[in-house]
């Protein structure tokens, strides 16, 4: 039995095994709920509503939504519902204009001081209490745990028409197989890009953040070097529904996984850099080029501590 299966069997959770009611008993620090969002006004309202109701009841502690400068109001939606509410491009200003959603959830940490933080994303569909009190039942039930990632199934929804597991398609076929060639500890995870997770705060301080799509592929194997797969977990949030991507959009998300796992091979000297190319794609017989420009934050240890320095 190889390691990841042998951590899959012992670290695998499922969220019916955390109430609320569990969850608050075993509670043994203070939780922020962030929202990253980006044009979501149809979804966020709920979202907050249901995280608000999980602050009643002692689940968490704040609920914070960073908002992408949305257009449609996500915004206004967020605040009416109760949410703390900020734009990304004015938190940590100094770094520049906001680069995707790895930014967001950077910035978010500049002013965030609960010990422990979960990060949910704003266009699903259905949301439920579970899918934060799952993550964080296994951050304070189970033991030694820094960080907690879910998986769930994702149905492919088409013009109507849906197919119970056809969504996932940048995770089987890009994610999922340079994970097991070049980190196997890491092949358990059934949902390497899944965007919900939550953390020890001082831990997701100590790391850099990549911005865009490259945020989760590099954000595991960051944990994973930091703290070890011991103190990892999952825990199956059993079906997310959100929106998806037109097969055009993927091939950018794809180079992203891809750019950002190479950067960490070179980083553990397993590969020489290399001169990356652009990304083409192709339209009406036209090569496109997308940029994919791999970005990276600090650790906000070193921003925090260049600021008192200053």
């Amino acid at each position: 039995m190889t390691r990841a299966e042998q951590w899959y069997r012992q670290r695998t959770y499922h969220h019916r095994d955390y109430s609320p009611e569990r969850t608050a008993e075993a509670k043994t620090d203070t939780v922020t709920v962030c929202v990253p969002a980006r044009e979501t006004a149809g979804t966020i309202g709920a979202i907050v509503e249901s995280l608000l109701d999980l602050r009643e009841r002692k689940v968490i502690d704040a609920v914070m939504v960073v908002d992408a400068g949305s257009a449609d109001g996500t915004a206004e939606v967020a605040a009416r519902a109760g949410a703390e509410v900020h734009q990304e491009a004015a938190l940590v200003p100094e770094f520049g204009p906001p680069l995707g959603k790895g930014d967001a959830m950077w910035r978010a940490l500049s002013v965030i001081d609960t010990g422990v933080v979960a990060f949910v994303d704003a266009d699903t569909e259905e949301f439920g209490e579970h899918f934060v009190s799952g993550l964080l039942g296994a951050m304070f039930c189970e033991p030694d745990v820094a960080f907690v990632k879910a998986f769930y199934r994702r149905p492919f929804k088409s013009e109507g028409v849906a197919i119970a597991e056809g969504g996932g398609r940048v995770t089987e076929l890009m994610a999922r197989p340079l994970l097991c060639m070049y980190w196997p500890d890491l092949a358990g995870f059934q949902q390497p890009l899944a965007g919900e997770m939550a953390g020890r705060r001082d831990l997701f301080e100590r790391i850099p953040w990549a911005c865009g799509y490259s945020i989760e592929t590099a954000l595991l194997i960051d944990v994973y070097n930091d703290v070890g797969l011991d103190a990892m977990c999952q825990v199956d949030l059993d079906v997310r529904q959100n929106r998806h991507q037109p097969l055009g959009k993927l091939g950018p998300m794809a180079y992203a996984v891809l750019a950002a796992a190479a950067t960490r091979l070179e980083r553990e000297d397993r590969q020489v850099p290399i001169d990356r190319g652009p990304f083409f794609q192709f339209e009406q017989g036209a090569m496109v080029h997308r940029d994919v420009t791999l970005v990276e934050r600090p650790p906000m240890t070193q921003v925090r501590s260049s600021a008192q320095h200053r």
